[in-house]
């Protein structure tokens, strides 16, 4: 009986509401399981010593049991200042690459029929389909000196900045170079897509208003179109250069070590060095630089949206 009455009430719990409190936890519960426990386990691990057991940390024997020796030599070692400062820039130069490459894809994409919209949709996720791990090795062959790709380019030095000696070939791996372009061309799909959205959203009938009042039509784009859609800017900035300063793979593959990005200097940490708890330091310092400013931007977004909506 007590059963049957159990059951019931959880029937009527899911009636009322239980499924829109289940579809409310569910992103705080994925949340909680896959972001913050994670942080916590590597920012605990970060406060820990290097130790020769499996894994290779340990905590002290005496009271405060932790220590903050791995802070101090995250800004005393210049190493990781500098990886920083790499990472921050190559980053910002791909977001910037990316944007104004990506907008004119964008805004293209909304003004076109619907039929060849979807087609250049699918070719703008069409790089999705592939293995991350495969395009940048199909950019190693690219770069390399004997590409088509490089002696085109070099073609075209040779041809447009004439000089006493001829290149061969230009070198472009393992330089900033090969991994801003790798990184440009592997993220530049995470531009365009929030840009297409923001920008398909627009009243286009503001742009023709403002050409029948007299206004020219790069005025039009710089007095309603770009203000309109800084708000895609901004997000495909951040899906940009966010996954860009923490970048692993491509640095490790085409980057010139001497010059290491954030991301190898991490990985080098946890596999040669075996220095974890140096590792989770450098790691929980890039999410605090990469997350704070992204809670303040949307803090005051937020305050600025709430501003400009009108009091009942």
């Amino acid at each position: 009986m007590a059963s049957g009455s159990a059951h019931f009430r959880l029937k009527q719990w899911f009636h009322r509401t239980g499924w829109r409190s289940t579809i409310i936890a569910t992103p705080y519960v994925w949340l909680l399981a896959f972001f913050f426990l994670p942080f916590l386990i590597v920012l605990v691990m970060s406060l820990a010593t290097q130790a020769d057991v499996s894994p290779p940390f340990a905590f002290g024997a005496e009271w405060p049991y932790v220590t903050f020796d791995n802070i101090a030599r995250l800004f005393e070692d210049s190493l990781y200042i500098r990886a920083y400062l790499i990472s921050i820039s190559n980053a910002a130069i791909t977001t910037v690459i990316c944007l104004i490459i990506g907008y004119p894809m964008a805004l293209c994409l909304t003004r076109v029929g619907k039929t060849w919209r979807n087609i250049f949709l699918m070719l703008v996720i069409l790089p999705f389909w592939t293995s991350f791990l495969l395009r940048v090795y199909a950019w190693i062959g690219l770069m390399g000196t004997n590409s088509w790709f490089n002696k085109g380019l070099t073609f075209l030095y040779n041809t447009l900045v004439p000089s006493g000696s001829t290149l061969t070939s230009i070198p472009m791996m393992n330089s900033n170079f090969a991994v801003i372009l790798v990184m440009v061309y592997c993220y530049l799909p995470f531009m365009v897509l929030p840009l297409y959205a923001n920008l398909e959203r627009l009243d286009f009938t503001l742009n023709e208003a403002s050409m029948d009042l007299g206004s020219r039509p790069w005025r039009v784009f710089l007095d309603i179109t770009l203000p309109l859609s800084i708000p895609g800017i901004i997000a495909g900035g951040l899906l940009v250069f966010i996954p860009a300063s923490g970048e692993f793979v491509i640095p490790s593959l085409v980057g010139d070590a001497s010059d290491p990005m954030i991301g190898r200097v991490i990985g080098d940490e946890f596999t040669a060095a075996r220095d974890w708890p140096m590792a989770s330091t450098v790691a929980v310092a890039l999410l605090i630089l990469l997350v704070l400013p992204t809670m303040a931007y949307t803090h005051f977004d937020s305050k600025a949206q709430a501003a400009r909506e009108p009091n009942p």
